[in-house]
């Protein structure tokens, strides 16, 4: 089939290799020449891991292309992806510009055949029909005669990181629209992936397909996001439970995790969620409550939790250093999971805010953050090229992104490099034996029952006493 997906950020540009990877013929579409110039040379503009070998084998094969022409994408898609980008205004609801520029673009081109247009961005719930009055509107500005079109609501799921894997094998595939002809056609776009052809697992069931109107598929997305970080933050509540009560937060996951109803993924205790989606989704479902007169309760007390969560590693420090200003702490990672370089909204920079506001010095190291980054949030911190490098006179570290390759550093080495070996595992990554081995003070997240080993240079000997009230922990030698 003939596809145009206009809009190469993340989801963009995976969704249109993909599809011309399972062997459909996609041209993309960006406004910004520099970024099309960087694709059509074969580089992605993103890290993403299997990406860019995907662009590789497509483009060689004729059906992956990427251009600034709108009206040569609009004229070649039989099916029109919308992939652009809907971030947050301040108020929490989605700045739908772009969609809207795209949408009348769209509308000032459209001729020819029927065409299915898909809004893949994730748009507030009922855009649906908004989107197609803002492509009507573009079809008489233009004065063209069209054949027709239908509006269809694909929410994607992708995890950065993974989200190759995701696009080839998905949980399920939501399909919202009125059409059945619109929906026929979607189908058989995602045949492939529907029968698993190209999944890692061919041999499991076929993808399930989700088929509502665009209301209920746009709800979904959010609703989806949502119950996720929701999630998170609950377990984050019971590991900050039982740091006052002397349980393991690990041990406790792990034992409503196996109970099917509730099951283990996204129980694992933290600094908090950050990234593109999940900030995002949250506060649009939010704002569309209120909009509709309903005040979303429990999505605000998980919001709540996650912005004190994101400042446990700031407790943490001050437990265990007592006055942080002119300390030195390093920050292992700064993206806001593995596998990416996206930072945005990444925990690492309230962390970087809060512990230059206290005096402290400020290091970090991250395996895909170069030591050369010129990003903005990054002007008051010094970027090494490794670990070693990290904690060179660092008071004590703070993992903040669980890379896999943290977890193989040779921490003996490290703890002599330090002023302090002192630990601050923020996503209970790191083997507390392992680290307590190594000579380092091991304080997790929720794990009040590890940490019990001295530091080399400035013994520790603190009782914990935390106020519940004043939401606030008090060090008493």
């Amino acid at each position: 089939m003939r596809v145009c997906v206009i809009g190469t950020g993340y989801v963009g540009l995976v969704t249109g290799a993909c599809l011309a990877e399972i062997g459909h013929h996609v041209i993309c579409i960006d406004n910004n020449a520099e970024k099309v110039a960087l694709m059509q040379s074969g580089k992605s503009p993103i890290f993403e891991p299997g990406l860019t070998e995907i662009m590789h084998s497509a483009m060689e094969s004729g059906l992956l292309e990427f251009t600034t022409d709108l009206a040569a994408g609009v004229e070649h898609g039989d099916i029109l992806f919308i992939a652009v980008g809907t971030p947050a205004l301040p108020t929490g609801e989605s700045d739908t510009r772009y969609v809207e520029a795209v949408a009348r673009g769209i509308g000032t081109h459209l001729n020819g055949g029927y065409k299915v247009i898909v809004n893949k961005s994730t748009v507030p719930i009922g855009s649906g029909d908004w989107v197609r009055g803002i492509v009507l509107d573009g079809v008489a500005e233009s004065q063209q005669t069209i054949a027709g079109f239908d509006v269809v609501s694909n929410p994607e799921f992708l995890r950065e990181g993974s989200a190759v894997a995701d696009t080839f094998n998905p949980d399920r595939i939501v399909l919202g629209s009125n059409s059945e002809r619109a929906i026929e056609l979607m189908q058989q776009l995602y045949t492939p992936i529907i029968e698993r052809k190209f999944a890692a697992a061919p041999s499991l069931p076929p993808v399930p397909v989700v088929v509502t109107d665009l209301s209920s598929a746009e709800t979904i997305k959010y609703a989806a996001n949502a119950f996720l970080a929701t999630k998170i933050s609950f377990i984050n509540e019971v590991a900050n439970i039982c740091d006052r009560v002397g349980a393991d937060v690990t041990q406790v996951a792990k034992g409503i995790g196996l109970d099917s109803r509730i099951g283990n993924k996204f129980l694992q205790a933290g600094i908090g969620w950050g990234g593109s989606c999940f900030p995002k989704d949250v506060s649009a479902l939010i704002h569309t409550a209120r909009d509709y007169g309903y005040e979303a309760q429990l999505l605000n007390a998980a919001v709540r939790t996650n912005e004190y969560q994101r400042l446990i590693a700031i407790e943490k420090l001050q437990q265990v250093l007592k006055i942080l200003k002119g300390k030195t702490i390093g920050l292992l990672g700064l993206t806001f999971k593995p596998d990416t370089d996206d930072m945005r909204d990444a925990p690492a920079l309230d962390l970087i805010l809060q512990l230059n506001r206290l005096g402290a010095k400020v290091k970090a190291y991250d395996p895909i953050i170069s030591p050369d980054s010129t990003h903005s949030n990054l002007s008051q911190v010094t970027l090494t090229a490794d670990a070693e490098q990290l904690a060179d006179g660092c008071d004590a570290l703070v993992l903040v992104t669980d890379w896999q390759e943290f977890r193989k550093l040779n921490y003996s080495k490290i703890a002599r490099h330090m002023a302090n070996p002192i630990v601050i595992d923020g996503r209970n990554f790191l083997d507390p034996d392992l680290l307590e081995k190594a000579g380092f003070y091991y304080l997790g997240i929720g794990r009040s029952g590890t940490g019990s080993v001295p530091i080399a240079k400035e013994k520790i000997n603190a009782k914990i006493n935390y106020s519940v009230s004043e939401n606030s922990c008090t060090v008493l030698a």
